[in-house]
């Protein structure tokens, strides 16, 4: 009896140990996150890893270790993030999204967490271009559903050859080939290519254009948009955000 009695116990105790275990598990809830591959240096495929690398990527996954849920991860085109998003598919997103009035009646932004601001690049050899005026009458590529596009459609409407491409890799590849004048687009990532695959073929020019915002998306009501402003104000506070920023841009931004 006393051996029953005592195997019992231990199979009782392994019971509540593990549903201890799982009870535990079920206390960090997994949230759908949806991003755009293509916008780098903000989120891109590792091609070694196979996994998403860049500055949104290191900031949601600090942001979701201090408000407490792991990131299920989904890419997507640009365009279709904000209506996922919308529908509940995705709870959150991130893609260098820019914080505008209209966007902000179909869905919840986090507080600003990059300054930004759009640019034009050009081909090496363009020395016809310097400025917004100078792309009247030339055909002008930027990404479908983006800040850039609705800019380009306000400031020169039918004055220019306005080409929306679906990724961002889709329209430097026309403006290398010839196949448009120019790109305007947000400035980290116009920077980025003319330092990277872009260089020596490319180059940017002019001004930056409407000083821009980023924000995390969240669908309208969020439990986690809060968290989330939390756990930025923590990051800015105790040097992470500053050592993610310097990781991917070179150094920190400075100060107003």
């Amino acid at each position: 009896m006393n051996y029953l009695l005592k195997k019992s116990v231990i199979a009782t105790t392994l019971a509540l140990g593990l549903g201890s275990t799982t009870v535990a598990f079920a206390q960090t809830p997994s949230v759908n996150v949806a991003t755009d591959p293509s916008f780098v240096p903000f989120e891109m495929m590792d091609p070694e890893t196979g996994e998403m690398i860049g500055f949104d990527m290191d900031i949601i996954n600090a942001i979701a270790e201090r408000a407490g849920f792991e990131v299920n991860l989904t890419t997507m085109e640009f365009a279709g993030i904000i209506p996922a998003v919308q529908t509940g598919s995705q709870e959150i997103a991130l893609a260098g999204i820019t914080i505008t009035e209209e966007r902000t009646e179909v869905v919840d932004f986090s507080d600003p967490y990059y300054d930004s601001g759009l640019q034009i690049i050009v081909r090496a050899d363009n020395e016809e271009v310097s400025s917004l005026e100078d792309l009247a009458g030339l055909t002008v590529a930027t990404k479908i559903g983006s800040t850039s596009y609705d800019f380009l459609q306000q400031e020169l409407g039918e004055d220019a050859d306005i080409t929306p491409y679906p990724g961002t890799a889709d329209m430097y590849m026309a403006l290398l080939g010839r196949n448009v004048d120019a790109v305007l687009y947000d400035a980290p990532n116009v920077a980025y290519f003319s330092q990277t695959r872009g260089e020596g073929r490319t180059k940017v020019v002019g001004p930056l254009y409407e000083g821009q915002q980023y924000g995390i998306v969240f669908h309208k009501g969020s439990e986690w948009v809060e968290p989330t402003n939390e756990a930025l104000a923590s990051m800015r506070e105790d040097g992470t955000y500053d050592e993610i920023y310097t990781k991917w841009f070179g150094e920190a931004p400075s100060a107003e």
